[in-house]
């Protein structure tokens, strides 16, 4: 073969695969965006009979830092920008991902290390493009392509709030990611292709109560960052929106109107409590991510705020997702030797026994608190037992309630096997279908922390 064919054919080649490249990016920047679902036109929003944004007006404070300070604990800044034991919003939080670990950085009013030479046009540049004032971009586990649709007197509000704060001084350290994913420049397609850049347009026909929770979901709160999964290339899939995905070693479930393995068969007086204490009777008690959504986010909205996001959770289309069964909702036997399969591991039995039938009982209706009652919660009913595992290795992360002490950590006296021994126990006696989690399993959860 002449030197020159062979050429060609290779041109041709990399045409070929450049052009099937483009049509890929092509089909992925063309999927639906988060209201894809709801039918109806969208409106500039000064042309909306409403006021879905800013501050409720159920809010009592007057004061504009105080209502900055609202639209702040909405967006669940604090959650992402502190790390453990640190200064809230200093930063210095990690989190590891397939590619490797990102630090969250320091959003005090700190002029080195932190916002504090930040002009409002850099501010509004990091949160709706996610360009940083040095030109940098941002990689988007800080949720830029959701907050593009905060309008801007709300993201300067929320930066008249930081800017309140007392100014720390403390870097973050260096993101520790591998090649290709720490060239930053990177994210320049990345956010060509999934970051909308646009504010937040109301549906026209659909209730103000419905649009501020379209704007509290979608916007401010994020909630499709952790319930709805990733395609290829990293960005939310919206036709499985909200169906529930892997998030931070978590598993993050569906909240559809599914009746099975989502929320479908909640009441909205189940729901709202739960959004705002994290925990409904007979629901569960939220924990890891979730639990911190709540503490440092959900609990501090208004219960006006709380109905409006009911309301349009209500409207997202149901999703089943199939290996999560309908949580099994009646308590154990009492009888210890009773409601087990005779192959069932008996060594989680004997650590549930000795750790932690004080509090959950045998039947799994605590005799303590209702917060402690594992009946009904979707962890215990989930097969993969990944949550149940989480909560033993770190413990529920919330503060005490019900006058009795939060759940602890175990994660530094059982080891591997024993914490999986003990998950699937308490799935096979509590839950709808046992699970099978292994010391290998949990080995992987407990180096992702």
């Amino acid at each position: 073969m002449k030197a020159s064919s062979f050429f060609k054919r290779i041109g041709v080649v990399v045409i070929v695969v450049g052009v099937i490249g483009l049509l890929v990016l092509g089909w992925y920047g063309t999927r639906p965006g988060p209201l894809a679902f709801v039918p109806g036109k969208t409106v500039a929003l000064d042309a909306y009979d409403g006021h879905p944004t800013g501050a409720p007006a159920d809010l009592r404070e007057t004061d504009p830092l105080a209502r900055g300070r609202y639209l702040t604990d909405a967006a669940d800044c604090q959650a992402c920008h502190t790390a453990e034991s640190g200064k809230p919003f200093a930063g210095g939080l990690a989190f590891k991902t397939p590619f490797g670990t990102l630090y969250s950085p320091n959003i005090t009013p700190d002029t080195q290390t932190g916002i504090g030479a930040w002009s409002d046009a850099d501010f509004l540049k990091a949160v709706h493009e996610g360009i940083g004032r040095d030109g940098r971009r941002l990689y988007p586990a800080f949720p830029y392509a959701a907050y593009t649709y905060l309008t801007d007197a709300d993201v300067l509000a929320i930066k008249a709030y930081l800017f309140s704060l007392a100014p720390v001084k403390s870097a973050a350290p260096e993101n520790k990611l591998s090649f290709p994913f720490n060239q930053r420049w990177l994210m320049t397609f990345w956010s060509g292709l999934f970051n909308p850049k646009e504010r937040f347009r109301p549906v026209n026909g659909q209730s103000p109560e419905w649009n501020r929770g379209a704007y509290l979901v979608e916007a401010l709160a994020h909630c499709g960052d952790c319930h709805t999964p990733r395609n290829l290339l990293q960005a939310l899939d919206n036709t499985q929106k909200f169906a529930g995905t892997q998030t931070q070693g978590w598993r993050a479930y569906n909240i559809t109107g599914d009746a099975a393995s989502g929320v479908g068969a909640w009441s909205d007086a189940e729901l709202a409590e739960y959004l705002s204490t994290g925990h409904a009777k007979g629901r569960g008690t939220a924990s890891g991510p979730m639990a911190e959504a709540v503490d440092f986010s959900l609990a501090k909205l208004t219960p006006a705020d709380i109905r409006a996001i009911v309301v349009y959770l209500r409207s997202v289309p149901a999703i089943a997702t199939p290996d999560l069964p309908a949580p099994k909702i009646a308590p154990a036997p009492a009888d210890p030797k009773l409601g087990l399969a005779a192959n069932a591991d008996p060594h989680g039995k004997q650590i549930f026994e000795g750790a932690c039938i004080g509090c959950h009982g045998w039947t799994g209706a605590s005799p303590l608190a209702s917060r402690a009652t594992l009946t009904g919660s979707r962890a215990v009913n989930d097969p993969t037992a990944v949550n149940v595992a989480q909560i033993v290795l770190s413990g529920s992360k919330r503060p005490p309630s019900d006058s009795t002490l939060a759940m602890p950590a175990f994660g530094a006296d059982y080891n591997d096997r024993e914490i999986a021994a003990v998950a699937n126990y308490v799935t096979a006696r509590f839950g709808a279908k046992a699970s099978a989690i292994t010391a290998e399993d949990v080995r992987k959860l407990r180096e992702a922390q």
